[in-house]
């Protein structure tokens, strides 16, 4: 299957104005560049990762601990791209034994740069260390794919799509062995799995 740098990158649908930094929720995709399945494999419609894609978890699991505002959601690690649910959270909420919370969060953007420079740098030692493949300028493509998550039900639907994503990967847009989408298929999977309605599967595809 070939694929178009322009036609099949994720793009991000950033609000002009909004506050990334304020209280909420974001579904949040960053891809690897060239989309090179640098993280492991998909088997029987399992996520196998390898060390490099271990790695990516820890440092996901961490960035709890360097934002003291953030939560962590759901999440998975796929061959070549990385989904998430990042919350950030109200201050007031917080309680810190022997910390003071800051005042605001960082803004999303510098939460997922720094998730990316501490994997790249990771990763570069991994391809020094133990022979990890390399690759070629960035690891990870500049931008990320940024949906705000506004209700419970997006929030649900979002869990399911991230849920499915090893059994949707033979259709996923940047699999480079990968299907055109069979819209009745993907649905009779999803259905059947998550039992959603009809209006649930039209969002949970509009991301692919």
């Amino acid at each position: 299957m070939n694929y178009d740098p322009e036609k099949h990158q994720r793009r991000s649908i950033r609000m002009r104005g909004y506050d990334y930094s304020g209280p909420g929720q974001y579904f949040v995709t960053i891809c690897v560049q060239g989309w090179r399945p640098l993280y492991g494999a998909v088997r029987n419609d399992e996520m196998i990762l390898n060390d490099a894609g271990r790695m990516v978890e820890r440092w996901w699991a961490e960035l709890a601990n360097k934002f003291l505002l953030v939560d962590l959601g759901l999440h998975i690690t796929m061959p070549n791209h990385f989904h998430c649910i990042i919350e950030i959270v109200d201050p007031r909420q917080r309680v810190y034994e022997g910390k003071v919370p800051p005042e605001r969060s960082a803004p999303l953007s510098e939460i997922i740069q720094w998730f990316k420079t501490m994997t790249t740098n990771d990763y570069i030692a991994g391809v020094k260390k133990l022979g990890w493949p390399r690759f070629e300028g960035k690891l990870w493509q500049r931008n990320y794919y940024e949906h705000t998550i506004n209700s419970l039900r997006a929030l649900r639907n979002i869990r399911e799509y991230i849920r499915g994503n090893p059994r949707m990967w033979k259709y996923d847009r940047v699999n480079p062995d990968g299907t055109a989408p069979d819209r009745d298929e993907i649905g009779n999977m999803m259905s059947g799995e998550f039992d959603i309605a009809e209006d649930d599967l039209n969002f949970i595809l509009s991301f692919e």
